[in-house]
């Protein structure tokens, strides 16, 4: 038996998806300086790292989330929140590695939870389903051996090409799943079953963050939907307990998360015209392969000529028109001997 979500795409919903195709065109559009990448994809990995901690009560500010990103120790504050902080920044750079994965299944979700729950932990195991009651106000989640089965089903529904519900008569113009809908829907389900002892809320948002990066929304990284939710966390919980006051119906859920969206890519398209206003008239386009080869970069700290060519899957003349403008922009450097050679970022 396969998950079933049950909503109607509305016209506000509609309304709202439209808003954050044109504008996720716009960003995609831009004319991208090389050096605006880095800073704009940290920024957007401590924004989601200290939102969605704080969220569940992680008392370290964003500058301090920042400083714990830039490799510094906090020695006032205590060992669990830093770790915590540390555990959602491993996880981030999990789902980034595996952003192309094609189907998630319970090994991924168990993974992910271990990355994130280690020693962090109130009761349960990290990285193992929960073999206890738990409670969340006033919810009662399924039991214990209920959770496998309803985490096999969502995970069908998941990797499965299928409907969206009933559909407004313009919805056709978009894919018949949009990562806007089915990236809200898995972080609703994922919390509604709350497979695990503690951690539910990190690992859920975390899993709707992946969906957008498997379905390529968030091409660069460089957005924090989560610190929407962290700024009204009333509005976070009370948005999620509409579904079940809607006896299932996630209309109200989609059109919350869509409207969070839309303001979070907004904010990111100021910064990206902020950047742009003062970086003058010097611009370099990425090109795909060139977002590959930096985000290569970035995970191996340093690559030979070869595997540079093994790993995007170009020619010796490919690879050295991708180098080229990063290394004249002083994106990438080279390091070592001629023969021995290798490319590092700058």
């Amino acid at each position: 038996m396969t998950y079933q979500p049950q909503f109607t795409v509305s016209v506000r919903l509609l309304a709202l998806i439209e808003e954050i195709v044109t504008l996720r065109e716009k960003i995609l559009a831009a004319t991208v300086h090389v050096p605006w990448i880095p800073a704009l994809q940290k920024d957007a990995r401590v924004r989601n790292t200290h939102s969605s901690t704080a969220i569940e009560g992680n008392p370290l500010t964003l500058e301090q989330v920042r400083l714990l990103e830039e490799g510094r120790r906090l020695p006032t504050e205590s060992l669990r929140s830093t770790r915590e902080v540390l555990n959602y920044f491993a996880g981030l750079r999990h789902i980034e590695k595996h952003q192309n994965k094609k189907s998630i299944t319970h090994e991924d979700v168990l993974k992910l939870h271990a990355i994130i729950a280690s020693s962090v932990m109130d009761q349960g195991t990290a990285g193992r389903y929960r073999t206890i009651r738990v409670r969340v106000g006033n919810y009662l989640p399924p039991a214990p051996e209920m959770v496998s089965g309803l985490m096999a089903e969502l995970l069908g529904w998941w990797n499965m090409t299928g409907g969206v519900g009933r559909l407004h008569a313009s919805w056709k113009k978009f894919p018949r799943w949009s990562p806007v809908i089915t990236s809200a829907i898995v972080h609703y389900r994922f919390e509604e079953i709350h497979p695990f002892a503690d951690g539910n809320g990190r690992t859920g948002r975390m899993l709707a963050l992946w969906e957008l990066y498997r379905k390529d929304f968030d091409t660069h990284h460089i957005f924090s939907v989560d610190e929407i939710y962290w700024k009204n966390r009333p509005g976070y919980y009370e948005a999620l307990a509409s579904v079940r006051k809607q006896g299932g119906d996630l209309t109200e859920w989609l059109e919350y998360t869509a409207e969070a969206l839309y303001h979070t890519l907004g904010k990111v398209w100021l910064r990206v015209q902020r950047i742009s206003a003062g970086a003058g008239n010097k611009k370099i386009v990425l090109r795909p392969k060139q977002e590959q080869l930096l985000q290569m970069l970035r995970d191996r700290k340093s690559m030979t000529p070869l595997e540079i060519r093994e790993g995007i899957g170009v020619s010796k003349q490919g690879a050295m028109d991708l180098l080229n403008p990063l290394l004249h922009a002083g994106i990438v450097r080279r390091i070592g001997t001629k023969k021995s050679g290798k490319y590092i970022l700058a």
